[in-house]
């Protein structure tokens, strides 16, 4: 079997070595030292297979996998070190790695891997040649809950109309799914769905990114930028997390949906934008008003039609149809066949509360895929905060321990807040209200 392969180190022994041992194999190899360098030569042929180091002169081949699946999606990649842990390897594989060798202990695998992982590459083209079949619309809701089963009735109603729909609910019970489901379930489905977490940039991006800019606007602005409004154009635009969108924007947004006007930052003229508009928030926007954080005239604008998503906790029948799902979604992602899950697998699930709801379901299952052992998912694959009781005392509450998981974050990055905020995976406007929540400022 003939396969382009790229092996990207910065120890040039190693990689002359690697070099000649994959050539005598009669592939076809090229060398990089640095993932600069590679990223070039990735843009000059057309590789299948790449083996990189972890620790390379500028960058770290972990976020390099990321950069790599994302632009070559049909490619797969063999990540070496000589510092082998769980943690980068379970990292590595969640950026999408086929898999993780350690230097000098795996030697002999590397040959025996490249073929395995060509076959994959193999099978990556054919799916893409095919039409994507990936589930969308109202088949992505899964569960047969009554609650569940109220909120997806409402959507698909909904989505035969124009309105705009609110989206409320806990952190992590699925709206941006509904969101998307309504697109395909209108008569906007053949055009664009663009979705932004109002959350996760300052004021002046979030406005540059929904409004767009001309060249010049402020520092950085280069060139003309396409904003999301103007994307959503006769599509759909999903703000999530609205309730934390700057009070200035919050006008800039009501106009928009008022006379379908906007106008780029740093122009006079005159845009237009016919969009169907979903929000979502995990937030009591009736009290951000009352506490001057949001606009009463932008509230009522926008909750034509609210549908609640119920929480994990509420919709626990559900919960084995939804693990099952990911099961397989993360199987085939990770190249796993023939997982078997024992009852006490789902049993343990059934333990935890899911304060985090599907998200903390989802990484729940991805992970213990990641750490079983035989292919056997049962209760040892599982984290041990899956069985704590809910009884818990004041000082183990949620709110304390997320206190002093934010202070304990400040401390390490000695007072850095855009490092923190980045390290807790929260946007810098949440980060913020946090502090001033907890009377940490």
């Amino acid at each position: 079997m003939s396969g382009n392969i790229l092996i990207i180190d910065d120890e040039i022994k190693l990689l002359k070595l690697l070099g000649m041992i994959l050539s005598q194999e009669n592939f076809n190899v090229k060398e990089a030292s640095t993932a600069r360098s590679a990223m070039t030569m990735l843009e000059q042929y057309d590789f299948d297979v790449v083996l990189s180091d972890v620790r390379l002169p500028d960058a770290f081949g972990i976020d390099l996998v990321k950069s790599i699946k994302t632009k070559y999606p049909h490619q797969e990649i063999i990540l070496m070190t000589a510092f082998g842990n769980i943690t980068d390897a379970v990292q590595a594989m969640k950026n999408g790695a086929y898999d993780y060798l350690v230097k000098g202990d795996d030697n002999e695998k590397i040959i025996p891997l490249v073929y395995k992982a060509l076959e994959k590459v193999k099978d990556n083209k054919s799916k893409i040649v095919q039409k994507n079949t990936a589930q969308k619309g109202f088949s992505q809701i899964i569960g047969n809950s009554p609650l569940i089963l109220q909120a997806k009735k409402l959507a698909e109603k909904v989505a035969l109309t124009d309105a705009t729909v609110l989206l409320t609910g806990e952190t992590g019970t699925g709206k941006e799914v509904f969101a998307n489901a309504i697109h395909e379930g209108s008569d906007r489905k053949k055009n664009n769905f663009v979705a932004i977490n109002c959350s996760a940039f300052s004021k002046e991006i979030l406005e540059s990114e929904l409004f767009g800019h001309k060249a010049g606007a402020f520092t950085g602005a280069i060139k003309d930028k396409k904003g999301l409004v103007e994307e959503a154009n006769a599509g759909t635009l999903f703000l999530d997390e609205i309730g934390e969108m700057p009070i200035e924007l919050q006008a800039k947004l009501l106009r928009v949906l008022e006379t379908k006007e906007f106008i780029k930052m740093g122009e006079t003229k005159v845009s237009r934008s016919d969009f169907r508009l979903i929000a979502a928030t995990n937030r009591d926007l009736e009290e951000e008003i009352k506490q001057a954080h949001f606009r009463e005239d932008l509230y009522f604008r926008l909750n034509v039609f609210e549908i609640t998503l119920p929480p994990l906790r509420e919709r626990k029948e559900d919960l084995k149809a939804l693990a099952k799902n990911f099961v397989n979604v993360f199987s085939q992602k990770l190249h796993i066949s023939n997982v078997q899950v024992t009852p006490e697998y789902y049993k343990t699930l059934e333990k935890n509360d899911w304060k985090g709801n599907i998200r903390e379901l989802r990484n729940t299952v991805e992970r213990s895929l990641i750490l079983m052992n035989d292919h056997i998912l049962d209760a040892e694959s599982l984290p041990h905060y899956s069985e704590k009781i809910s009884t818990e005392k004041d000082s183990l509450s949620i709110r304390s321990l997320e206190k002093e998981h934010i202070l304990k974050v400040l401390q390490y990055t000695k007072g850095n807040k855009a490092e923190a905020a980045r390290l807790l995976e929260i946007g810098i406007a949440t980060l913020y209200r946090k502090l001033e929540e907890y009377n940490l400022r």
